[in-house]
């Protein structure tokens, strides 16, 4: 039988894809955070399904739920927040997988802050301002960084930010970053996006940690900084540029 890793996307379970909905739909076992769910998400899974909430699990505990289902005959939904590709700790559970001889796959989903961004309505890159977005962490309680990777080294490049598993850090980062972009700089925080207790949060490098305090955030939300956000008078894309009568992408 297979593991299958599912992006649960933000929470709201009206944005999981098609193929999410299957793949829950047929899994009698269903392992997912509960930190970070629509409860509604689990509605997808089959009647008298085994529902398994890893919050409290370590990593040990939760290899050997998905190696007994899979000894059992059964299929399992194996859900991450956002998007797997990134923050899921799904490297770590498909090598452990791979040494216990079980099969696993990989279905994608909306990333926390690809829907932050589509509710305020902005696109990270707009031109002539920024046209790269960088995804990154905070570090201090969690594991190192890698050599090279330093916030400072793509605040420095004045790409838009995406910062995960940093709202605790806020006020130290903010400090940090606008030594680079300027106090002035827009920051968009998304808390729970798509879910019922969804909170956004719009403001400057000068005062998003006092809002974001304010709010009591400690988990489950997204930073967003760089200048794309608040974008005037930029030029138009090449994207839709006219050529002999057809919009087609640039070749830039």
């Amino acid at each position: 039988m297979t593991v299958h890793f599912i992006g649960a996307g933000p929470g709201a379970a009206d944005l999981l894809t098609l193929r999410a909905v299957r793949l829950l739909s047929t899994s009698p076992v269903c392992l997912y955070a509960g930190t970070y769910l629509d409860a509604a998400v689990l509605a997808h899974c089959p009647p008298g399904a085994d529902l398994v909430d890893t919050q409290h699990l370590n990593l040990d505990d939760i290899t050997a739920r998905l190696v007994k289902a899979h000894e059992d005959g059964h299929d399992v939904a194996r859900l991450c927040s956002g998007d797997p590709s990134i923050y899921s700790a799904i490297a770590e559970q498909a090598r452990r997988l791979d040494r216990a001889g079980v099969p696993w796959d990989v279905t994608p989903g909306v990333p926390a802050y690809a829907a932050t961004a589509a509710l305020v309505g902005r696109e990270l890159t707009v031109p002539e301002i920024a046209q790269t977005v960088v995804l990154t962490r905070a570090q201090r309680d969690s594991t190192k960084m890698p050599p090279g990777e330093e916030l400072a080294t793509y605040a420095a490049t004045g790409a838009t930010l995406v910062l995960h598993l940093a709202i605790r850090h806020t006020r130290r980062l903010a400090t940090e970053l606008a030594g680079h972009y300027g106090p002035d700089c827009p920051v968009v925080v998304g808390s729970q996006v798509s879910q019922p207790a969804e909170l956004i949060l719009r403001g400057t490098l000068a005062d998003i940690a006092d809002q974001v305090e304010a709010a009591g955030l400690r988990q489950a939300a997204v930073i967003i900084v760089g200048w794309a956000l608040d974008a005037e008078g930029f030029i138009e894309s090449h994207l839709y540029s006219s050529r002999g009568g057809c919009a087609v992408p640039s070749q830039d």
